[in-house]
């Protein structure tokens, strides 16, 4: 490099040969030697030359417009991240420079506004799921499996960790990722093929002094609700093992808080919370623990409420942050270096707008337009919907197996049309057939759930 640029760190060319003397080395080409020659690149870099902000911004609009959003494609697809309506308010508050620039607090003397912010995300997600410890968040669902399967490894000192069949497998294979160097291992649990459910018997067949946990999701990935819960937590109970449950959070407006049917770690995914989905993220990842045996396990921060020295104001700390920046790795929790902040005070500032009676309410919209959507869409010929013969909320399987058509096919001519079909199952779960994952949220009228059902019908060949 010979040029210098104000603002491109280390392009200074004294700058650079000062750098590689204290190091002890001549030259750039020296400092990647480590780097196997057969695998290094000898083409010349395509690097445009110097732009004008007016050209980058031409530029990168022309790169944008190239991208559809629900605003101009109606969506039926959920599988991780769903179409909700987020109102202004939220935001309006997140858009605030005190929330917005923020980082994750390391010095609370001047961060009791974050703090406390995170505080109350804790205390609300507590709330939301019945438990007595919550996380100031983590990236993800995905990643937050992987810290609960280390986590019941870590306090069981057990191995295995039973999954379900039926899971997200982009989730699975977050998980194998943080289970594997940790020397746990995976089981899955079957499910019944009709309605989805976890087969107790298989469940006891496998459940072992071994078994670190047991996990089930609540609603599962195919938006079934599982009727054993109680059961399943008992079975995990009577062999020693943790009870780990997944949650889709707005569900919980209706369904049973995991906390009131045994869980011990309940985990999930805060994006339907006051979260745009953001072309696929950033996500927030929910983490709380029933005991203080598992507080003291739990990764990432949790925020703690104390008071000042004179006993005079409230006062907010990082209560517990057991990370390997903070300690010695080898006692580290986790290596998470941050957590989600403007996400999770995303969720806060959604929950406390809806409250307790304003959740209720949307979950029963939205129970209303999945059954709505169900009854249209198993009209259709051929069509079996839903695949399994349970409660669903927001989501559900549908079959195209009996019409010839593959869900390929199909979605290519619903997007034609201007409309995003459901997650092609066929590849994933070639056991389900031709089947797709559709989703109905609270953003979907009758109107829409008619035109998606009547596109359909014009695909499969009817009138």
């Amino acid at each position: 490099m010979t040029e210098f640029h104000s603002y491109i760190p280390n392009s200074n060319p004294l700058l650079i040969k000062t750098m590689l003397q204290e190091i002890g080395i001549t030259s750039i080409d020296e400092l990647f030697s480590d780097i196997p020659k057969a695998i290094r690149t000898k083409a010349k870099l395509n690097i445009p030359s110097r732009m004008t902000e007016a050209e980058v911004r031409r530029k990168v609009e022309g790169i944008l417009s190239r991208n559809l959003s629900t605003k101009e494609v109606i969506s039926f697809l959920g599988a991780g991240i769903w179409p909700h309506y987020v109102p202004a308010a939220v935001d309006a508050i997140l858009s605030r420079g005190e929330f917005l620039t923020s980082y994750t607090p390391y010095q609370p003397e001047i961060s009791q506004g974050m703090l406390q912010t995170m505080f109350e995300y804790q205390s609300l997600i507590c709330e939301l799921t019945a438990m007595e410890y919550a996380n100031s968040s983590l990236y993800d669902w995905s990643t937050a499996l992987g810290e609960a399967a280390r986590m019941a490894s870590r306090v069981t000192g057990r191995e295995e960790f039973l999954v379900p069949q039926f899971c997200h497998p982009e989730r699975i294979q977050t998980l194998k990722t943080f289970a594997q160097p940790a020397g746990v291992k995976l089981e899955k649990v079957l499910q019944n093929p009709k309605t989805g459910a976890m087969s107790l018997a298989d469940l006891k067949k496998i459940v072992s002094s071994r078994t670190a946990a047991v996990y089930i999701e609540y609603p599962s990935f195919f938006g079934f609700v599982e009727e054993e819960v109680e059961e399943i937590g008992r079975i995990a109970h009577h062999a020693g093992s943790l009870f780990v449950v997944g949650v889709e959070p707005i569900s919980l407006g209706l369904l049973r808080p995991p906390g009131d049917f045994g869980a011990d770690i309940v985990i999930g995914e805060g994006q339907p919370l006051g979260n745009h989905m953001n072309f696929g993220g950033p996500l927030l990842g929910i983490f709380a623990c029933k005991s203080e045996k598992l507080l003291r396990q739990m990764p990432g921060r949790i925020i703690g409420r104390t008071s000042t020295l004179d006993g005079k104001q409230e006062a907010y700390c990082m209560a517990l942050q057991t990370r390997e920046q903070h300690i010695r790795r080898e006692k580290a929790t986790s290596n998470i270096c941050t957590n989600e902040a403007l996400l999770a005070i995303a969720a806060s500032v959604y929950i406390s707008i809806l409250g307790p009676r304003g959740l209720t309410e949307l979950c029963t919209i939205i129970s209303e337009r999945t059954r709505y959507a169900q009854q249209k869409m198993s009209e259709l010929p051929g069509v079996r919907a839903p695949y399994f013969d349970a409660y669903h909320f927001m989501e559900f399987a549908v079959n195209f197996d009996r019409t010839g058509k593959k869900i390929s096919e199909i979605n290519d001519e619903l997007l034609n049309a201007g409309i995003q079909g459901g997650l092609d199952l066929s590849t994933k779960f070639p056991e389900l057939g031709q089947t797709a994952l559709y989703c109905f949220t609270e953003v979907h009228s009758h109107e829409d759930i008619d035109m998606l059902a009547d596109k359909l019908q014009h695909i499969l060949g009817g009138t």
